[in-house]
């Protein structure tokens, strides 16, 4: 019987549960969720799988300047701090305060307030202001409003360095993205996302689909 678009079948289950009982307990990143739960904010952070691989992307690159579009509690946020370099800073845009104020608490305990700011402001018009004002970045991380992924695709290639890197999370959206009798909005600007991750030739791209997917690409 063909799998139902959506679903994760018991295999893919068991795998990615092995996978993540080989890590220990991040008690840091548990009680970032509690605070996120607490508040009754939506608890859509980043997998915890996907949160190590932000961590050593940040590693990798090494970025001096990276660019969150979507804080909500500070849980990616904080993966994408652990692995940057000392001096460097993250710029993350939440367009509600009392999102970013949590985030900002979240933070600041997690000992990276002197190397984070939170701009409060719609995503697209914050990116309009940060390339007016000359910003460049090295690393993005996008995990905001699905249906202006192209939109955020298209300014983080805009504000990059040559070589910067951009992770996207939820390109599956529970599976709707491949189910061909999905047509919202949401799900049609994320199926362009997923294109020009794939096609766009200013780009080097992969998608991995494990959870929610996750696309992975490198501005050339």
């Amino acid at each position: 019987m063909d799998q139902k678009p959506g679903t994760a079948s018991s295999m893919e289950r068991a795998v990615q549960s092995y996978l993540d009982s080989l890590f220990e307990t991040d008690a840091e990143l548990e009680n970032v969720l509690a605070g996120i739960r607490g508040r009754g904010m939506p608890e859509i952070s980043i997998e915890p799988a996907y949160g190590r691989l932000l961590t050593l992307l940040a590693a990798v690159k090494q970025p001096k300047e990276a660019l969150e579009i979507g804080a909500l509690g500070g849980y990616s946020g904080i993966c994408l701090l652990r692995g940057m370099p000392a001096g460097s800073r993250l710029t993350s845009l939440e367009i509600r305060e009392d999102y970013a104020e949590v985030a900002r608490n979240h933070i600041r305990s997690a000992g990276f307030g002197d190397r984070s700011e939170i701009i409060v402001s719609d995503a697209a018009s914050a990116l309009e202001r940060l390339a007016a004002e000359g910003r460049r970045f090295d690393l993005f991380f996008i995990d905001a409003d699905k249906e202006n992924y192209p939109l955020y695709l298209e300014q983080a290639i805009r504000l990059a360095r040559p070589g910067a890197l951009i992770a996207a999370d939820n390109t599956l959206l529970r599976g709707r993205t491949a189910d061909p009798d999905k047509q919202g909005p949401s799900v049609q600007a994320m199926r362009e996302f997923n294109l020009r991750i794939a096609r766009d030739p200013r780009l080097t791209g992969a998608h991995l689909p494990a959870y929610d997917g996750l696309a992975l690409a490198a501005v050339k």
